[in-house]
């Protein structure tokens, strides 16, 4: 069996209410949910919550929720892999025999069909435990600066600093929508998502972080214009 888990907690502060937030005329988490649906991967799509609301707002875009998050799983520094062990651990009490498991972030109006298929198959391909989309740096990590309090500014790795940035290696970084993992990976305390995970490389203007009402509408500008295109 595949799953796919969607953590979605009531607490947001920087954002109050983001997970269900209107966003393009439908709740945030409601992208992620269709996505995992049509899709047509997953056995199961769940939402791990402790908000009633959007646990209620999930089951109407098609969602389960099987358990309720508990509260020591639910704030501001609960990391991933806790929440999705646990939503597999109370799955599995119910029976289920999970194989799969797929946390898809409840913030990614952008993520798409194809992006979750070519994680799966990454995943499988690769042997690896995880497998999550990346993108690459819009500069090269290598000639990052840091500023000092009299706003001068010295690089952090000073040998690059002569390097011409295409000598120097593509970096990327974690584009926060989702993570294939095996249940054993989820389960185990000693596996990380990121060592030795297979990345797959999405486009930059599919990956936006929205974390403060600037990204959010920076995101919503990103929506309307892809709507237009669509549209035409």
């Amino acid at each position: 069996m595949k799953i796919a888990v969607i953590p979605a907690r009531g607490g947001s502060k920087r954002i109050p209410r983001k997970n269900i937030k209107p966003f393009g005329g439908k709740p945030m988490i409601a992208y992620a949910i269709d996505i995992a649906k049509a899709s047509g991967l997953f056995d199961r799509v769940i939402v791990s919550t402790d908000d009633e609301e959007i646990g209620r707002i999930s089951r109407q875009y098609g969602a389960e929720t099987p358990f309720v998050r508990t509260p020591e799983l639910a704030d501001d520094h609960t990391p991933t892999v806790p929440v999705i062990a646990h939503a597999i651990t109370a799955c599995q009490s119910q029976g289920w025999n999970i194989e799969f498991a797929c946390c898809i972030y409840p913030g990614v109006p952008f993520i798409q069909v194809d992006d979750l298929k070519a994680g799966f198959e990454l995943l499988k391909t690769s042997g690896a435990n995880y497998s999550f989309p990346v993108t690459e740096f819009p500069s090269a990590i290598q000639r990052g600066l840091k500023r000092g309090l009299d706003s001068r500014m010295f690089p952090f790795t000073p040998e690059f600093e002569q390097t011409r940035t295409q000598d120097l290696e593509q970096a990327y970084y974690d584009a926060g929508q989702f993570y294939w993992g095996r249940v054993q990976a989820w389960l185990s305390t000693s596996t990380r998502l990121h060592s030795g995970s297979a990345g797959l490389v999405i486009p930059q203007w599919r990956v936006v972080d929205i974390d403060t009402n600037e990204d959010w509408e920076r995101a919503e500008l990103i929506h309307r214009a892809l709507q237009s295109e669509l549209s035409k």
